[in-house]
């Protein structure tokens, strides 16, 4: 095709090399024995982003998860796993927060957390206060952000919306996003992609006014401290 539209030597090299990357496996697939398809769709989404706006009402976010919160969660949702199984999964939850240190290009990341995600006890006392720890440590990235939305913050589209994720592509040479804004809702049987324009606007103004709910990052790390604390009594 480069031959018939007559493009030069460095082009037809470069779109020959992206060719053989999409024929590429990306590293999640060798855990593809414990992956339903849906989330292996939604890995390769999140290593492409550019950004990543994130609402989560009742646990922490995947990608800021410690160890052994990641273990609980994984053992109350699928109580017939082996250790062995479970292990795989914890392991490749946390390989996927390389994302957020990569050197080249890391997404940004917005994350907004409502006040029951810091409440409700995962596991022990003692894994809810290294998680709430873990989340003051990873707030510091540079292209990360961690906010609270407090039960004093009374309503708000989050409540309305549930649990979602928005994720933004890179410009192509045309201007153009190389994927549509997509819209991430995980369920218990299954994960919903919506990628339409009205919808992911209805969900990135729905973001917005999460985010006006919200603290501010100072008084959200300082939330989060006091809540660390409480559990570590």
């Amino acid at each position: 095709m480069c031959r018939v539209y007559g493009a030069g030597n460095d082009l037809a090299g470069a779109l020959m090399a992206l060719a053989k990357e999409t024929k590429a496996k990306g590293w999640w697939h060798s855990y593809g024995d414990v992956i339903p398809g849906w989330l292996d769709v939604y890995i390769s989404l999140e290593g492409a982003a550019t950004a990543l706006s994130v609402y989560q009402s009742e646990l922490v976010p995947g990608l800021l998860q410690t160890d052994d919160y990641a273990r609980t969660l994984i053992h109350t949702d699928h109580p017939e796993l082996n250790e062995q199984e479970i292990d795989r999964r914890v392991q490749l939850r946390i390989e996927r927060q390389a994302l957020l240190t990569r050197v080249t290009d890391p997404p940004g990341m917005g994350v907004v957390l409502n006040e029951s995600v810091v409440r409700r006890p995962i596991g022990s006392q003692k894994i809810m206060a290294d998680q709430l720890t873990h989340l003051l440590e990873v707030g510091e990235l540079p292209n990360l952000t961690v906010r609270m939305l407090p039960f004093a913050g009374g309503m708000h589209h989050g409540v309305t919306s549930g649990p979602f994720v928005m994720l933004e592509f890179p410009i192509n040479g045309t201007g153009m996003p190389t994927e549509p804004t997509t819209i991430y809702i995980e369920g218990h049987a299954g994960a919903l992609y919506l990628d339409k324009p009205h919808e992911a606007e209805l969900y990135e103004k729905a973001f917005n006014h999460i985010q006006r709910a919200s603290l501010s990052e100072a008084a959200s790390r300082q939330f989060i401290a006091e809540a660390a604390k409480e559990w570590r009594k």
